[in-house]
């Protein structure tokens, strides 16, 4: 299915084309018939040679009505570029065509309308000023049919034309999701609100939910039609009315978006590859104000040039856009820039979830270029660098690539030891290579500065680490587990520390240590709490498994501690349970380190708390 969209001055036959092709007349407005031109988009069909019906949408050619072209123009696959015999190139054929060359509508048919009205030498002269015109434009080398739309002469022609040109448009990517671009919204009495606009991705069915954006409201498909035929399923780049549920027509705008829930955040800044228009009348400079015309969309904006200072008509560069408004796009989505009333340029989004970037900055331009590029791969490269660590689901939106594209790229990447890939498959996270090592590195330095801070204790505590790298659980888990493996780091249940790595006490912490050591030997089982030693003294004695901290002001050796809870415990066996005064009787200690005692073996869970008593588990 395609779409096919007119383009030309003011009242050189564009809808009165569109009639003859198709029998429907595209102008529905009173004022459009009183007027005699179009205003705004009118919307028909037709049925070429070989039985294929195309959409077609029928853009005004009047200069004060270009951003309602605008709106048309954005989802077709054929651009039929209209000219008058009788009057020739003019200034809205060249920015309408200027126009096309910016979206990059790369298909299209020149049809000179009005053969009637001249003879062959006059209409010979306006084809060569057409086939000139067309030079250095996307649509350069495209047929050029004359016809006379009020006599019905060539018309067979043109549609074979069409046709022939139409067997070159690839095919619409179905990326298992839908992206229709609303160009009008209304009610229709008994069915509620009906929105119109040309499916651009994915597939539309009666009873699917869906998201407007980027309000955020939720609908339901009721039902689906093309050229006015109810269809269960609509498929990419038809002209559809879709009717929704749930929803008022007046929470929907021209410029919404309609999708399906939850994977396409609106931007209201955004990195792009800007073209100044070749014929512009003025430079594009950095801050400077414009607004954004992109698929049925408009936003005022302001162009930030990152790699100069202006763009001269025919230059072009990378820029960051910041919108008074946000909009829901994808990477790729092409766009038109105005001043005023005046055309300027054009470009197309590399990055929907951008940063404010320094100017000039060297890693940055080199990013955008590369996203520029245009491939899978290096549009997923791109998408990774940003992103990391990143879900193949992310990195596919992200690089607007199906899921399926995206996994096998990246197996490719990991493969050739341009990636990493953490956790199982389906749900793990990647990093570049760069961006891996940085991670490495980053983890590294955060022990080394952790082992001259405290050198004495055995490593990290994990949670530390994870805040110290700024990284989310689910990223953090797979990573120390990576880290581990690869003998960057030495994690174990609660610590993580850098290979080799021990403490080790100096000759004047030993002393310390074996003089703690025999003050707590002295009594064991009431061991002094008024002779205190350093706290990273205290912690390697303790992960050296010599005394036990039971809370903050009892140390029982360990030994001591053992031989306690043993004879606790046979005692509950013998007699079913174990009182306080049955352990100040039993070690000759005194309350304050029974309690302890207690606290410890309640703690390990191997008695609880009955009453008065402790009985075992």
């Amino acid at each position: 299915m395609y779409v096919i969209g007119t383009a030309g001055h003011v009242d050189h036959g564009k809808s009165t084309l569109v009639h003859a092709l198709t029998g429907i007349d595209p102008d529905r407005l009173a004022e459009e018939k009183a007027r005699g031109m179009t205003i705004e988009l009118g919307f028909a069909w037709l049925r070429l040679p070989g039985g294929e019906e195309a959409g077609v949408v029928d853009v005004p050619g009047h200069e004060r009505f270009i951003k309602n072209m605008l709106m048309g123009v954005g989802g077709i696959d054929l651009a039929l570029l209209i000219v008058a015999a009788d009057e020739g190139v003019m200034q809205q054929t060249r920015e309408h065509l200027a126009i096309l060359d910016l979206l990059e509508v790369r298909h299209g048919v020149a049809v000179i309308t009005k053969r009637d009205l001249v003879d062959d030498d006059w209409l010979a002269l306006v084809t060569a000023d057409v086939q000139a015109v067309l030079k250095g434009t996307a649509l350069e080398g495209a047929p050029v049919v004359a016809v006379s739309a009020v006599k019905r002469q060539g018309l067979d022609g043109l549609l074979r034309a069409i046709e022939k040109v139409l067997t070159g448009v690839p095919a619409k990517r179905d990326l298992g999701r839908p992206r229709l671009p609303v160009d009008r919204a209304f009610a229709i009495s008994g069915f509620g609100a009906v929105v119109t606009g040309t499916l651009i991705e994915g597939r539309l069915r009666p009873g699917e939910e869906v998201e407007v954006l980027p309000g955020g409201a939720k609908a339901r498909v009721r039902g689906v039609q093309t050229h006015r035929k109810p269809v269960d399923e609509a498929v990419p780049g038809t002209r559809v009315a879709v009717n929704l549920s749930g929803i008022e027509h007046q929470l929907i705008n021209r410029g919404d978006v309609v999708t399906a829930p939850g994977w396409l955040k609106p931007s209201d800044v955004f990195d792009a590859s800007v073209r100044a228009l070749r014929d512009a009348p003025r430079v594009l400079r950095h801050n400077h104000q414009v607004s954004v015309h992109m698929m049925t969309a408009e936003a005022e904006a302001t162009l930030r040039l990152l790699g100069a200072e202006k763009l001269a008509p025919g230059e072009s560069g990378p820029a960051q856009l910041r919108l008074s408004a946000p909009l829901a796009m994808v990477r790729g989505d092409r766009f038109i820039l105005r001043d005023t009333e005046t055309t300027l340029g054009g470009g197309i989004v590399l990055d929907t979830a951008a940063i404010r970037h320094r100017r000039f900055h060297a890693p940055t331009l080199s990013r955008l270029k590369m996203l520029e590029a245009g491939t899978p791969d290096e549009a997923l490269q791109g998408a990774l660098a940003k992103l990391e660590p990143a879900t193949v689901r992310d990195l596919a939106r992200a690089a607007n690539l199906p899921e399926a594209e995206a996994a096998k790229l990246l197996d490719g990447m990991v493969a050739a030891g341009h990636a990493i890939g953490l956790g199982p498959s389906g749900t793990a996270l990647h990093y570049s290579l760069d961006g891996w090592r940085k991670v490495e590195a980053k983890a590294k330095d955060a022990l080394a500065g952790y082992h001259q801070a405290f050198p004495l204790r055995a490593g990290i505590p994990k949670e530390d680490l994870r805040n110290r790298l700024n990284m989310r659980a689910a990223a953090f888990v797979p990573a120390l587990a990576a880290l581990h493996q690869a003998g960057a780091v030495v994690a174990d249940d609660a610590s993580v520390r850098l290979p080799g790595h021990s403490p080790k006490l100096s000759p004047e912490q030993e002393r310390a240590a074996a003089g703690y050591l025999a003050r707590l030997a002295s009594n064991a089982y009431s061991p002094p709490t008024d002779s205190p030693v350093d706290p990273e003294v205290l912690q390697v004695l303790v992960e050296q498994g010599k005394v036990v901290k039971v809370n903050e002001e009892v140390v029982f050796l360990k030994p001591a501690l053992d031989e306690m809870t043993s004879r606790v415990v046979s005692h509950a066996k013998l007699h079913g349970q174990v009182t306080i005064q049955d352990v100040r009787d039993m070690f000759g200690t005194s309350r304050k380190y029974t309690l302890a005692l207690f606290d410890h073996t309640d703690r390990l869970q191997i008695t609880r708390r009955a009453g008065d008593t402790r009985v075992l588990r």
